[in-house]
């Protein structure tokens, strides 16, 4: 609960390890106190009527391990199951925020020919007839683009040479664009390169290297790279020279490119004359009229723009198919998984003939057995799917909180309710098995 009173008090709902870790120890402490329930339905007097229901309950603490490792192991499964949810990335989550994926960018704009002017100044605007009211509020951020190989997660294979975007470094680092992960936490190491960020020998930089900053997902899993690797590129003048990794951003709509300082991309590739590239930060009431103008008085140069948060979320949707995918065969394995049950009310039955013998003996019917066999184990199942729906509730607050929330309750509550069904069948099963033939000869052993 510390944890996330501590995040919510720093507005930070985006930390889904926190929110996560925070699920994890409600769930552990969930079942520490479902045994100390166990041990005080032990040894709890009766002080009113029993009945059946009452009776079931009580039997829990029979075999208290057991009942708890079937109340600790349903709770897993189902906290498992909902809270893998809040690993599921949303860029439309503070999308508006500078340190967020988007940068704060409304849209990534991309052109078929390049653009010389500074869609920022007057002249520039006035060059290709756009409105200076509708824009006057906007700002573009321009990228000299050298072409590569696209080192995003959207390309299976591995990439060599990555695209190269350059850009005023100032520009970024005035915006406080994106959020560091590793290595420099400056756009401006784009121009100064320190040398402690060069290697871990602390050897200045050769005289053949640039820096630059990617996206992490990019120099992690797109290149397999770290801090301080190089990249191998040959310039226009058919000069090799190397691009070394000074930093990381976070997850972000830069995803398979490498960025550099826009003076050292002219200086090795020279005919990459003017801007293909383009983040366009709008006010949120202005976006639709600053997007149609943009696309309006581009269009000669081929202008695509396209909505940073949707960029975003297609990067994303790779991961969130694999959480899909490990949500679906946990589900899956919990259903199967819940049979197992029946092999734990199997052998408590058998452990307790002498017992139901007597309860026969004295005018319980087998029907009545069966279901206070039932209603003892329906507890257990209750009791485990509860403290784990309970427990992933608090691990998926960050996506609760979002507005743009797309959890499927209906389905969530499907499976967690099949998986319920699917214990009460074979908690009935296991008993009507164990139940059958005369119990009576039982209390011989009595």
């Amino acid at each position: 609960m510390a944890l996330v009173a501590a995040a919510l008090a720093q507005h930070d709902t985006a930390d889904a390890d926190s929110f996560f870790t925070a699920g994890s120890l409600l769930l552990i402490s969930g079942v520490a106190a479902t045994a100390v329930w166990f041990r005080a339905l032990a040894v709890r007097e009766v002080s009113r009527p029993l009945t059946l229901a009452s009776l079931g309950v009580r039997g829990c603490s029979r075999q208290p391990l057991r009942s708890l490792a079937v109340v600790a192991l349903l709770a897993s499964g189902a906290f498992l199951i909902a809270a893998i949810q809040a690993f599921k990335l949303d860029a439309t989550r503070d999308s508006e925020k500078r340190s967020s994926g988007t940068g704060g960018f409304a849209f990534v704009g991309e052109s078929a020919l390049p653009i010389v002017q500074d869609l920022n100044t007057k002249a520039g605007r006035e060059f290709f007839g756009l409105d200076e009211n509708t824009l006057k509020d906007a700002t573009v951020v321009s990228l000299r683009v050298h072409d590569g190989d696209d080192a995003s997660c959207l390309n299976l294979n591995r990439a060599q040479s990555p695209r190269l975007l350059g850009v005023n470094p100032q520009e970024l680092q005035d915006r406080k664009a994106f959020a560091f992960a590793q290595g420099s936490n400056s756009w401006l190491s784009l121009e100064t390169y320190p040398s402690y960020v060069s290697d871990t020998s602390n050897k200045p930089p050769a005289p053949d290297e640039i820096p630059a900053i990617g996206d992490e997902p990019t120099i992690t899993w797109g290149l397999h790279k770290k801090i301080g690797d190089t990249v191998d590129y040959t310039d226009e003048h058919g000069k090799p020279f190397k691009v070394r990794i000074v930093g990381m951003v976070a997850n972000s709509v830069l995803q398979g490119s490498l960025i550099v300082a826009e003076q050292a991309l002219v200086r090795h590739f020279p005919g990459e004359a003017g801007y293909r590239m383009f983040l366009v930060d709008a006010p949120g009431g202005e976006v639709a009229a600053v997007s149609a103008a943009l696309t309006r008085g581009l269009r000669a140069r081929g202008l695509e723009l396209t909505s940073a948060a949707a960029r975003l979320n297609a990067f994303n949707a790779v991961q969130n198919t694999y959480l899909n995918t490990f949500q679906v065969l946990g589900a899956l394995g919990l259903l199967l998984g819940s049979s197992g049950l029946g092999v734990v009310v199997l052998r408590n039955v058998l452990e307790r003939r002498g017992e139901l013998a007597l309860l026969t003996a004295v005018g319980f019917t087998p029907g009545a057995l069966r279901r206070l066999v039932v209603a003892e184990h329906a507890v257990l199942q209750a009791l485990g799917l509860l403290l784990g729906i309970v427990a992933a509730f608090l691990a998926l607050l960050p996506v609760l909180l979002s507005p743009s929330a797309q959890i499927s309750y209906l389905a969530l509550a499907g499976t967690l309710g099949l998986v319920f069904v699917s214990g009460l069948f074979w908690t009935w099963a296991a008993a009507r098995l164990a139940l059958r033939g005369e119990l009576l000869p039982a209390l011989r052993n009595e």
